[in-house]
């Protein structure tokens, strides 16, 4: 079974991005995922705003779920999205990237760590047709701390062995290709980034030309290709400050 596989970091919702203001990309994020029409999406940084955004204007094609990071789940998160006419959930979880996952708003306390609360969402899915289920999980690692990436990665890619059969893992990871953290993930059994041939995902609005990877997708599954989406300005106003990656793979 062939499914599209969309990261999208949407830059939280702040005015001191000023004509990038969200409220000002939203119409161009709609647009994107409508012409892109992926499978699962695995969002990153939506606040309360943001996906209440979502769940409303993609309410006719995807489910959206998420809660915010923070202790009384709200504020930011990576939310995740998948088609509603392809798949049934079969389980939906969160885990805090923390010594205590069960506690919103837990932080590796004892590692570098930055202030902000970090957690993996997972979706365990049945596609329509298909004879078994897919693992979708989606994260957002810390920007600050080395080691808490390196944790934060570990304690998802426990979950994943958990879990076994059929995966996909989207991302945000805060980390190059060549770094440690990034080698823990391609650890998972058979896990290669699906988007290995995508080398520049994070622009800054436009600011930053050269290759600059950080958002990825890590699959079990055959790999078709990958590709980051256009994101030309119009106005000066851009989809986000990450462009999009998307991804074909095939659950055989």
């Amino acid at each position: 079974m062939k499914l599209k596989v969309m990261t999208f970091n949407l830059r939280y919702r702040t005015e001191n991005d000023g004509v990038n203001f969200f409220d000002n990309r939203a119409p161009r994020v709609i647009e994107t995922i409508k012409k892109e029409a992926p499978d699962l999406i695995g969002f990153q940084e939506a606040t309360d705003f943001q996906r209440d955004f979502l769940r409303r204007e993609l309410s006719d094609s995807y489910i959206v779920l998420g809660c915010g990071r923070g202790s009384n789940y709200r504020g930011e998160a990576p939310c995740l999205a998948y088609r509603r006419d392809m798949f049934e959930l079969v389980k939906y979880d969160t885990f805090w990237l923390s010594d205590t996952p069960h506690i919103a708003g837990s932080r590796y306390e004892s590692l570098d760590q930055s202030g902000c609360p970090r957690y993996t969402a997972y979706a365990v899915l049945s596609p329509d047709g298909y004879e078994g289920s897919i693992a979708f999980f989606n994260t957002h690692l810390d920007h600050k701390g080395e080691q808490a990436r390196i944790a934060g990665m570990k304690q998802t890619a426990e979950a994943i062995k958990a879990l076994g059969g059929k995966f996909v893992l989207t991302g945000d990871m805060n980390d190059f290709p060549d770094s440690k953290c990034i080698a823990v993930a391609k650890e998972i059994e058979g896990a290669v980034d699906a988007a290995e041939s995508v080398t520049h995902t994070f622009h800054n609005f436009g600011k930053i030309k050269d290759n600059y990877k950080i958002d990825y997708i890590f699959t079990n599954a055959q790999v078709l290709g990958a590709y980051a989406v256009e994101d030309i300005p119009t106005d000066g106003v851009y989809i986000s400050d990450h462009y999009p990656v998307c991804a074909y793979i095939d659950l055989i």
